[in-house]
């Protein structure tokens, strides 16, 4: 494959950024869209030329790291993380736009690279169980039904890659709050610190810069662990129950 990959190119936060077009060929269908960026970037150095910045580390859609816009949409033309989108999604002679991550909560590092530590904040103001809960208990001693483990386990598996940032048109951390906000409110566990939970996640995701959810459905159609949207109405729900009950 011939294809023509115009890369947002920024030297630092401070800096003016633009898009520069590269032609890269010899490129396969069976590679991964990080792969064909390291085509990209070898060539680059063996012509002395900066490398392009982009984040990676697991390379298997498991760490959430490796998040670009390209063509527009999060993570690309398929429901996949980038390291998992293979360049036959990809026709040959296509030019390729390849952006970083749009919001206020995510600056721009260099290049393709944004901070994402807002959502690590957010996680920090209350997405954890801290209340002593003893020594592991017996399989089974606290049964929880099998609707709210499930529901649970959807939203665990959330990997923070901020896709759903990118992908609203608000810039909002909603679903990516909502899910963690969800996964412990339906677990036993969750319950000691549930209303001070919401309210301070809630705090956290506001105080970084983050837009307000409208229910556009774009964050859900983009992530790529498949957060339910019914997760949003939870944490609106959690929050409203919290607020009424003046809990902290």
């Amino acid at each position: 494959m011939k294809l023509t990959v115009r890369v947002w190119r920024q030297a630092g936060p401070a800096a003016a950024g633009r898009l520069v077009a590269y032609p890269v060929d010899g490129i396969s269908p069976d590679m991964s869209f990080l792969e064909m960026l390291d085509v990209l970037n070898q060539r680059l150095i063996e012509a002395g030329d900066e490398p392009v910045a982009f984040d990676h580390d697991c390379r298997e859609g498991i760490c959430g790291s490796c998040g670009v816009v390209i063509d527009g949409r999060a993570h690309g033309p398929e429901r996949t993380t980038s390291c998992q989108l293979h360049m036959r999604s990809f026709a040959d002679g296509d030019v390729i736009d390849v952006e970083p991550w749009r919001a206020q909560g995510f600056p721009i590092i260099k290049d393709l690279v944004v901070d994402r530590s807002a959502l690590d904040r957010i996680v920090q103001a209350g997405g954890y169980v801290s209340a002593p809960t003893g020594s592991a208990p017996d399989a089974h001693a606290t049964p929880v039904p099998k609707p709210d483990a499930d529901l649970a386990f959807d939203n665990a598996t959330c990997i923070g890659c901020g896709a759903c940032v990118a992908a609203c048109p608000n810039g909002s951390a909603t679903l990516f709050t909502a899910a963690k906000v969800t996964h412990l409110s339906l677990l036993p566990q969750g319950g000691p610190e549930r209303a001070g939970r919401v309210l301070d996640m809630v705090d956290a995701m506001d105080a970084e810069g983050f837009g307000g959810c409208t229910n556009t459905g774009e964050c859900v159609a983009s992530c790529p662990k498949g957060i339910p949207f019914t997760s949003i109405a939870t944490l609106n729900r959690e929050y409203l129950a919290a607020t009424r009950a003046g809990r902290r």
